[in-house]
């Protein structure tokens, strides 16, 4: 099956889901903005996906129709080889501030963080920028340290980033969005989870929204008064060996051998976050896909179980009711 740009740009149609924003964070909202929009991708995995230039540029059109505030990468964007670099300038470039979460799989092939760092312009490792009025906290779900390591990749936020994420709490004028590459809460959350959930409990008033990338899922919950959503992701839900297929042509699997190994999205994901002041309303238009190929489900994939793939497992993000 071949998806050419035409199909991408005729199929990206966004869906659209709304809820309204509590006083509390209306009375922080000061100032004349009256809104905050952001495109926001992740997962696009250039390292691993075929077609990662087309899903990029197909987003990237995409957002000239919205005239966002920012665009945003949550992570597992590209390996930080001269290879990829125009890849990486491209989401970069022009006028539109380009933000970054750290992925685990962005310090593959023994990449440092600091390369990950320079290559894709990033204050740091974690940062917060303010935007519209509003206080953006980037964090670095990849710290070293975790009590519960068994040996992979690092899932977790360190004692440092902990305390400078208090203090970022504490002192912020501003509503906050909390952003980062792995989920604090749900799916395939980072080792000390129950830990940074309570911290955020601690400034819930504050706090609009925590999404994340990295379990590729859709899915969204509320913990201890603060909404979390799962950002799927652009590309792919990754079966492993067990479940390896072939859902294109041989010679693009011998090109791209991890191809086999997922269940690919026929078009790319993305997510056009708003928030309005005047209508105090926070809306979510996402992206739906189909998949190429048989579904995680069809293959029999099992970590998560039927009721969860059914609700969390989709090529898509989803239209939700968020209250």
């Amino acid at each position: 099956m071949s998806i050419d740009r035409r199909s991408f740009i005729k199929s990206t149609m966004l869906t659209t889901c709304s809820f309204l924003l509590p006083q509390a964070i209306l009375d922080l909202w000061a100032g004349e903005e009256q809104s905050l929009r952001l495109g926001l991708i992740t997962d696009l995995h250039k390292d691993t996906i075929h077609d990662a230039d087309l899903r990029l540029q197909t987003f990237m059109d995409a957002l000239k129709s919205v005239a966002p505030h920012a665009k945003i990468q949550l992570g597992d964007f590209a390996i930080p080889k001269k290879e990829n670099q125009a890849f990486i300038e491209s989401f970069n470039q022009g006028p539109i501030p380009a933000l970054h979460a750290m992925g685990n799989h962005d310090m593959d092939e023994g990449y440092t963080r600091e390369q990950v760092i320079q290559t894709f312009g990033m204050p740091a490792a974690y940062y917060a920028q303010v935007i519209q009025g509003i206080r953006l906290v980037v964090l670095n779900g990849n710290d070293p340290g975790s009590p519960k390591s068994s040996g992979g990749y690092d899932s977790y936020i360190g004692k440092a980033q902990q305390d400078w994420l208090k203090q970022e709490l504490i002192n912020s004028k501003e509503p906050v969005l909390i952003l980062s590459h792995q989920p604090i809460a749900g799916i395939y959350t980072i080792d000390n989870a129950t830990e940074i959930q309570s911290l955020l409990s601690a400034h819930a008033s504050k706090i609009i929204l925590a999404i994340n990338g990295h379990a590729h899922v859709d899915q969204f919950l509320e913990v201890g008064g603060v909404s979390y959503l799962h950002l799927n992701s652009a590309s792919y839900y990754w079966v492993g060996e067990k479940h390896k297929h072939f859902s294109l042509d041989a010679s693009t699997h011998t090109a791209f051998p991890d191809l086999s190994r997922t269940c690919l999205y026929a078009e790319v994901l993305f997510g056009i976050l708003t928030l309005d002041r005047k209508e105090g309303k926070l809306t979510l238009s996402g992206k739906k896909s189909s998949w190429i190929g048989p579904s995680p489900l069809e293959l029999g994939y099992g970590i998560l179980s039927k009721e969860e793939q059914d609700l969390y497992v989709q090529p898509q993000i989803s239209d939700r009711k968020i209250s």
